[in-house]
């Protein structure tokens, strides 16, 4: 059920399963073996269901069983948002894992129901063609590679795997909770369709895929630390595209209202959390400072000198790594700029 393409790229590598004890990802456990990927699994336990610590128990089980290592963090209350909240606690989790332990790749039970839902929320709220295509199969972070090897497969294939393989696996049923927009999403929405229309909606995707690599070029983002920076391409759409990924990776969820202000506006604030710079030649990322720091004259003379944004001044005179490499970018730019022809 795995596809080659993705065995190929999990085989003699170091992997790290996301696991819950539910059905995606215990399907997803019992293909891994099959396959024979080699892989350690991490669970988070929230706490708020009884049913948690059986889960718990089962990834313990699981991983004593087949000699596999299981990593467990039990998270903190969880008091207001608590699907943001908990998604920001478990990725944390995973990547100091994956720093602490060399994993290469992190590998998430997202099936073709998760990605059509998604889609189907995008498109209601107002995306184009980059955000519509959601979720990839396989996305480079900063430190390591998020894999999704059942992007391809939907729900009921799962299920159908997990029955005839007489696997056990847990039922959340917080997914029956419609007060939870995916899930009203899913019931009423994405789950009738795919029942109707599974194989088209599986090619659209696939046609999908191909457009945004036509559409979205790659681009490459550097990190100094807590500075993120990469050279424009000189198209909007992909450079938004491309900062809306790096902000995923650090947890943050663009709104529609602040891509939409990413179009008209060089520097904008998002979250309170980071400072967005767009200029002509690069796109500057750096955390916001809610208070800036007493900055001495050389440093705020050379920032005019180099046009850097106010706004990432605190953070760049704090981070004295980042401040000499945006130097190192905009001193290029200023003397290519003065040596250019008019």
């Amino acid at each position: 059920m795995l596809e080659e393409k993705t065995l190929l790229k999990l085989k003699d590598k170091k992997n790290l399963l996301a696991f819950s004890g539910g059905a995606d990802s215990t399907a997803l456990f019992f293909l891994l073996l099959k396959h024979k990927v080699p892989f350690d699994i991490a669970i988070v336990d929230y706490g708020i269901r009884e049913q948690s610590k059986r889960e718990v128990a089962y990834a313990q089980e699981l991983a004593k069983k087949h000699n596999l290592t299981c990593y467990i963090f039990k998270a903190p209350k969880i008091e207001r948002n608590f699907e943001a909240k908990a998604r920001e606690i478990r990725y944390v989790f995973f990547e100091e894992l994956i720093k602490k332990h060399g994993y290469e790749n992190l590998l998430t039970a997202h099936h073709l129901g998760d990605r059509f839902e998604w889609m189907l929320m995008q498109f209601c709220k107002g995306a184009g063609c980059a955000e519509i295509a959601g979720m990839q199969g396989v996305q480079k972070r900063d430190f390591y590679t998020l894999v999704r090897p059942l992007l391809h497969l939907d729900k009921k294939e799962l299920l159908s795997y997990l029955h005839a393989n007489e696997k056990e696996y847990f039922e959340d049923e917080s997914n029956f909770d419609e007060d939870i927009r995916r899930n009203s999403f899913r019931h009423n929405y994405s789950s009738p369709l795919l029942e109707k229309y599974l194989s088209g909606i599986k090619k659209s995707f696939e046609y999908l895929d191909e457009d945004r690599a036509e559409l979205i070029e790659d681009i490459e983002i550097e990190t100094v630390n807590k500075f993120a920076y990469f050279k424009s391409s000189q198209n909007k759409r992909a450079d938004i595209f491309t900062i809306d990924k790096y902000l995923k990776s650090q947890l943050y969820m663009l709104s529609a209202s602040e891509r939409k202000a990413m179009k008209n506006s060089s520097v904008l604030v998002v979250g309170r959390k980071f400072v967005i710079n767009q200029n002509q030649n690069f796109i500057f990322i750096t955390p916001y400072k809610k208070e800036a720091p007493k900055m001495d004259e050389k440093f705020k003379n050379e920032c005019r000198v180099l046009k850097i944004e106010p706004k990432l001044r605190p953070y760049l005179f704090e981070d004295k790594e980042a401040f000499a490499k945006a130097k190192e970018l905009l001193t290029i730019i200023t003397r290519y700029n003065e040596q250019s022809p008019l």
